[in-house]
């Protein structure tokens, strides 16, 4: 009887451990959100130049020259979503910035950062205006650049008015704004000593439901 009441128990756990591995295995397979690409590595294919200077792509990467001027991805406005950007710099007082939901421009650079608003590459200067700063309106809590020649990553989530800035893993901004709800998205470059490179631009999307704003 013990024995038999032995075998039913290693039975009833094989049994649990199966049906955890398969569980495990349809969690897995389930399609996780995918973030989409607004650059493909080869050309400028989608994108629009604005201003003085231009991006050349060279290996793979979107490298500023000049400016100062802005690269806008003409495609499509984007309303709540998450942006992810990859860029490094030579020197840390090269300057740049990410733009977030500007009109469609005229023949003016400004224009992105007078009527959308920009998150600051440039690690030598004062918080309001240095890496990871919404420019002139919100300064960063910290700068986490790495060393020149090496790569960062820029996660900036824009839900309603609320704008999260985090920089190789680490939040450094939050900004509440009050500009448009909608916009596209752009690149600067700043300067002709400056020369920023970027390898990954992707976005994605988000439903509007999230907004804590209407």
């Amino acid at each position: 009887m013990k024995m038999i009441v032995r075998l039913l128990g290693v039975i009833m756990l094989i049994v649990a451990q199966i049906g955890g591995v398969v569980a495990s295995n349809e969690k897995a397979a389930a399609p996780a959100e995918k973030f989409v690409p607004l650059f493909n590595g080869k050309d400028l294919q989608g994108w629009k130049m604005t201003g003085p200077g231009k991006f050349t792509v060279a290996d793979g990467l979107l490298h500023t020259n000049g400016g100062m001027g802005l690269l806008w991805y003409e495609k499509k406005a984007f309303g709540d979503f998450v942006l992810q950007v990859e860029w490094k710099v030579l020197r840390p007082e090269d300057n740049s910035g990410i733009f977030l939901r500007f009109p469609e421009p005229p023949n003016d650079p400004w224009y992105a950062v007078n009527n959308g608003y920009e998150v600051q590459i440039q690690d030598m200067a004062e918080p309001k205006h240095r890496t990871g700063a919404i420019y002139s309106f919100q300064a960063s809590t910290k700068v986490t650049s790495k060393s020149p020649g090496e790569w960062n990553l820029f996660e900036i989530t824009v839900v309603g008015q609320k704008y999260t800035v985090v920089l190789n893993g680490e939040k450094v901004c939050e900004f509440t704004g009050s500009r448009s709800l909608k916009g596209y998205l752009g690149l600067q470059n700043h300067d002709d000593a400056s020369r920023v490179s970027f390898r990954a631009v992707r976005v994605k999307e988000l439903p509007s439901a999230l907004r804590e704003e209407k």
